[in-house]
Formats: C-alpha cells, sequence, structure tokens
C-alpha cells in the first residue's frame, strides 16, 4: 500500500471578510429594531407594527444572503 501524501493545497475559510461584516451589520440591525421596540414600549405602535417586521425580515435575509455570498475567486480573475 502506498503511503498518503499530503495535500499541498491549504483549506481556506468557508468565509471571507466581506461575509463576517455583512453578517454584523445584519446582527446590529436586529439588535438595534429590538431595542427600537423596547423603547416604543407599544404593542400597537407605528415602529413595532410597520417599521420593525420590515427591518427584522430584511435583516435576516441579509444575514442569509452573507452566509452563502461568494465574492469573485481569484481563479477566474487569472484566466481573463
Amino acid at each position: 500500500m502506498a503511503p498518503k501524501q499530503a495535500k499541498s493545497e491549504e483549506s481556506a475559510m468557508p468565509l471571507s471578510t466581506i461575509n463576517y461584516i455583512m453578517i454584523a451589520c445584519g446582527v446590529v440591525v436586529i439588535a438595534a429594531t429590538y431595542w427600537g421596540m423596547a423603547l416604543e414600549r407599544s404593542v400597537d405602535g407605528f415602529f413595532s407594527l410597520v417599521v420593525s417586521p420590515i427591518l427584522l425580515i430584511g435583516s435576516y435575509l441579509w444575514i442569509i444572503v452573507g452566509i452563502l455570498y461568494r465574492g469573485k475567486s481569484s481563479s477566474n480573475a487569472k484566466k481573463r
């Protein structure tokens, strides 16, 4: 049986810096939205019923995009 060869390529991190920035922005907006609802102290207020759902859904979608986003790879740039 032949000995196993070590992989010459280093394993890359699955997420890049831009991914972490996008995720952090989404988390900050979510936290700010919940904080804003707590400040309003009204269940039937404009912020709680109109603004918050839009911001929360948008932020959760932004986090999903931040996880799935892949920037331009260097291999495609080298081919051109």
